[in-house]
């Protein structure tokens, strides 16, 4: 079976590459993400190849996992469990496209707001103006801040 990603292999390569360095913490988050990859591929009725946006998208579910796991550990005062998801979502979000700049999700909504017409609408209109965001930023822009932004425009 030939791979369609690169984003897959250059993940392959890069586990090879830690485990012959002995970075164990790079070694394992590869691990578990190539590993969330392959369930991705095989949930639902027939497997499947996974695209890269495809892998964006696990990549991207799995930082917001590690930060969310941070966020529960520094709350329950296990700063070192924190330190760990921290560490594992540095190494992950080398995979994932280049971040925009919150002037950059701002002038993405803006135009989204004009080419919908949703400014008279205001908040009712969330879910249209969404509906064109979203995939322009998909993997390259946290939801919850692309959502904050939508809601300052339209509020």
């Amino acid at each position: 079976m030939v791979s369609m990603s690169a984003l897959k292999d250059r993940l392959r390569t890069d586990l090879t590459a830690a485990m012959k360095n002995r970075d164990a913490v790079r070694a394992s988050t590869i691990r578990m993400v190539l590993t969330a990859i392959t369930n991705a591929e095989v949930a639902g009725k027939e497997a499947r190849e996974l695209s890269d946006d495809d892998i964006v998208g696990v990549l991207s579910t799995e930082v917001k996992k590690r930060r969310e796991a941070a966020t529960a550990f520094t709350d329950g005062g296990r700063q070192e469990m924190a330190a760990k998801e921290l560490a594992e979502a540095e190494v992950i979000v080398d995979y994932l496209p280049a971040q925009l700049s919150a002037e950059d999700i701002a002038t993405i909504v803006a135009d989204a707001i004009a080419q919908t017409g949703a400014a008279e609408e205001g908040l009712r209109a969330m879910g249209k103006v969404m509906g064109v965001v979203s995939p322009q930023v998909k993997g390259k822009a946290d939801g919850g801040a692309v959502a904050a932004e939508v809601r300052r425009q339209l509020g």
